[in-house]
């Protein structure tokens, strides 16, 4: 898994509405909240996408932009960001290349690891949550820094 300080690996892709998403455009914008997760319509999965909506205008007062990842196809996660409404950008990962990129690949290849990543202006790594268990957590936590990290460019987070 990566760390905090280590540079994050650049990703794209086009989101469940057919909008490319570069991290290079996000980045320009602020922090990114990068969040992985098993597979859309299971229980854990959904509550911490919902949570994650539930706390949008918050990040977005931040200045963070979200982006959720899984394995699922587009289709998928346009009906799952359609039926819980959410407001932010999800990016499918079939081959797992960006899982891999971001070393969160459970070992025998079966799936990603449930964590979020919140990544600064600068490219680099300033939190790492792993919670697979307590989503509520992953926001709890990206709030935390984000507000740690307006006040102090220098900020960093543990997992």
């Amino acid at each position: 898994m990566l760390e905090i300080g280590q540079q994050a690996p650049a990703f794209s892709g086009r989101d469940q509405n057919g909008q490319d998403v570069r991290s290079e455009d996000l980045l320009a914008k602020g922090p990114v909240v990068l969040y992985f997760y098993p597979k859309d319509f299971t229980p854990g999965c959904t509550r911490e996408a919902c949570m994650f909506r539930d706390a949008f205008e918050d990040l977005q007062g931040h200045g963070a932009t979200i982006v959720g990842v899984s394995a699922d196809s587009g289709e998928s996660h346009k009906r799952f960001a359609e039926r819980y409404q959410l407001p932010f950008s999800l990016l499918s990962d079939p081959d797992r290349k960006l899982a891999r990129d971001y070393a969160i690949v459970r070992p025998l290849g079966l799936g990603a690891r449930r964590v979020t990543f919140v990544i600064g202006r600068d490219g680099k790594i300033r939190g790492v949550f792993h919670h697979e268990i307590s989503m509520s957590r992953h926001v709890t936590d990206v709030k935390d820094l984000l507000t740690r990290m307006q006040g102090d460019t220098s900020a960093t987070a543990a997992r």
